[in-house]
């Protein structure tokens, strides 16, 4: 198979096009989970969460049509045609047909997503160079608790909808759940990037093919709660290089199957693996090249990260203290092959990618 040159590739998103020949693509990260405090902020607990006033600079928007009818958002609620959301598969109910946006705020089950802040934080994200926006409702982090469908969903679809009224920039649905994905898309996604590579749900290529869109392929061994931190993961006994590549070549042959054109793949940095396969994974990325297909690498803020910063007698810096070993490693990841960064810090990572290509120009 030959190598990938990014400069002279494009992959079709939908309506959108991925052009690599201006160099690699900064995806920037947006979770919508009680856990991503450090993400923008977006999600609250919903204890103690306190009554809202109607917001007279409320950016969300009375109609959002989607392929299959519309969103109405009149009088902030979320009313869904015969109080269901249709998937292929069936339908996903909602509990009392609607979800309440009263000043941009989603109530959940599980708490509030603030609409506004967490659409401030994407566009901020896209003014900070990010090319790409990914969006996420599920916890991904070592021993994370599971969420269902309908909640997942609720998480993400509404914000997607309401962004894509923003901007025409490329938006990835973080999801490893088909119906998730297909609500995602008929919101407004262009990209699916599944964790599991298509292992975790077997309907995810049907869905991706039937709406043209493209995928990111990662490498996982398991599932997210049964995963430790990098640092309680021991290293294997095999070549973690060929490992991974050889588990994408079949993600990329189920993809190619179901009839998805456009593939990227993505090591699974953090993702049950110990702190030197993390390192032998960033150091040997270049070898993902045999598979002929973009590369996304996802090293922001990673506790392998934390572990090579953490001082003797101390413990690991906390997230939010990582920012310059994230600019270290993703600058080591583009010089390696890296074509998209997904990345907490995008204005970090844009400016990084700037400094390589001046670089690179004088060459």
């Amino acid at each position: 198979m030959t190598s990938f040159r990014p400069e002279t590739r494009t992959i079709a998103c939908r309506d959108r096009i991925m052009d690599f020949k201006q160099g690699p693509k900064i995806m920037g990260i947006l979770n919508t989970t009680p856990d991503s405090f450090h993400d923008g902020g977006a999600f609250e607990q919903k204890e103690d969460h306190p009554a809202e006033t109607p917001n007279p600079t409320d950016r969300t928007p009375n109609r959002l049509n989607l392929t299959s009818g519309c969103l109405d958002l009149t009088s902030g609620r979320l009313n869904l045609t015969s109080g269901c959301l249709n998937l292929t598969s069936g339908c996903l109910n909602l509990t009392s047909g609607c979800l309440n946006l009263t000043s941009g705020c989603l109530n959940l089950t599980s708490g509030c997503l603030n609409l506004n802040t967490a659409l401030d934080h994407a566009l901020t994200m896209l003014g900070e160079g990010a090319d790409i926006i990914d969006i996420g409702g599920e916890s991904s982090r070592p021993g994370a608790i599971p969420v269902n469908t309908e909640e997942e969903t609720q998480r993400t679809a509404p914000l997607i909808a309401m962004l894509r009224q923003h901007t025409d920039a490329i938006i990835s649905i973080d999801t490893c759940k088909a119906e998730v994905a297909e609500a995602a898309l008929l919101a407004g996604a262009d990209i699916v990037n599944d964790i599991s590579g298509f292992t975790f749900d077997f309907n995810m290529a049907e869905v991706c093919a039937r709406h043209k869109a493209p995928v990111i392929l990662m490498h996982t061994p398991s599932k997210p709660e049964s995963m430790q931190w990098s640092t309680g993961t021991p290293t294997g006994e095999g070549d973690i290089v060929e490992t991974v590549i050889n588990f994408l070549q079949q993600a990329i042959e189920r993809a190619e199957l179901a009839g998805v054109t456009g593939i990227i793949i993505d090591p699974g940095f953090g993702f049950g693996k110990s702190v030197e396969e993390n390192f032998t994974l960033l150091r040997r990325l270049k070898e993902f090249r045999r598979t002929g297909r973009p590369i996304l690498a996802g090293v922001s803020r990673k506790s392998f990260l934390g572990n090579a910063i953490q001082k003797e007698g101390k413990s690991a810096p906390p997230t939010t203290e990582r920012l310059n070993a994230t600019i270290t490693a993703e600058t080591l990841a583009i010089l390696n092959g890296a074509d998209i960064i997904r990345t907490h810090s995008v204005k970090a990572a844009a400016e990084c990618r700037l400094v390589i290509q001046a670089m690179q120009r004088q060459f």
